[in-house]
């Protein structure tokens, strides 16, 4: 019990806190903003990326649920999305727990740096038509978002959410399509994570639980009263602004 009640576990918590407001409050950012916390605090790539995804599992059963009881859900999208997004997470969570840490972490940083920036033009970026183009081209998505995400430690919201919202798609059948998809995503990443390192982090993982659980309602507030575009970009300045850090740190 004493591993729990530390500054590092405190750290963690409060990792699991701001994650959840951020996506609570868009939808998406959860694996980005907190992956992007956790590598600032020291955790290897690999642990950090296998305890956001473990965490991650729980909060995205409930989300998706919730999606699905509320008619959120297109069963097309998630056809087409979910059997690729397994394999491309599969796929990057093996990758990622048979490498050096240290020999990726820049190439994870200039990855989360990218998707911070897409984050920022997404807030600017409007809709031009639902593309027919797009959706046959799903599972290419699901594939992509989902070894990235792995990789990332976050990922596949920016990513697949963001493509189809830019591309037309309705914001409402999309965002609880891709979250419902994002449990069994990261449900096959924490198991790979776990069969290849063995163990996880568990400080980690129950300080992004408990920090989580207690912002789920704050993100629903947020989303309420603050603007999809001012939060777009806060989130996209802080993950930038956290891999300029790491990047400062690693060059210098």
């Amino acid at each position: 019990m004493e591993n729990f009640l530390t500054l590092d576990f405190l750290g963690f918590f409060i990792v699991g806190f701001l994650a959840q407001v951020i996506d609570g409050a868009l939808g998406m950012a959860y694996g980005v903003s907190s992956n992007s916390f956790l590598l600032g605090l020291g955790v290897p790539p690999a642990a950090a990326s296998a305890s956001v995804h473990t965490a991650e599992v729980f909060t995205t059963a409930v989300s998706g649920f919730s999606h699905w009881r509320l008619g959120n859900v297109d069963k097309e999208i998630i056809k087409r999305l979910a059997v690729m997004g397994v394999v491309g997470g599969v796929l990057g969570a093996y990758v990622l727990s048979n490498i050096d840490g240290g020999a990726i972490r820049p190439w994870i940083t200039i990855y989360l740096l990218a998707m911070g920036i897409r984050i920022l033009f997404k807030a600017f970026r409007p809709a031009n038509g639902i593309s027919k183009v797009l959706r046959q081209r799903l599972p290419i998505l699901g594939l992509f978002g989902g070894f990235l995400d792995a990789i990332g430690g976050g990922g596949w919201g920016p990513v697949v959410t963001t493509t189809m919202l830019a591309n037309g798609e309705p914001p409402r059948k999309t965002i609880g399509s891709v979250n419902l998809t994002e449990f069994f995503v990261t449900f096959a990443e924490a198991v790979t994570f776990l069969l290849t390192l063995g163990t996880f982090d568990w400080p980690v993982v129950v300080g992004l639980l408990l920090g989580g659980g207690l912002a789920a309602p704050v993100g629903a507030f947020l989303t309420k009263k603050i603007p999809t575009r001012t939060m777009l970009l806060i989130v996209g300045l802080v993950v930038i602004f956290l891999q300029l850090r790491t990047l400062y740190q690693l060059w210098f």
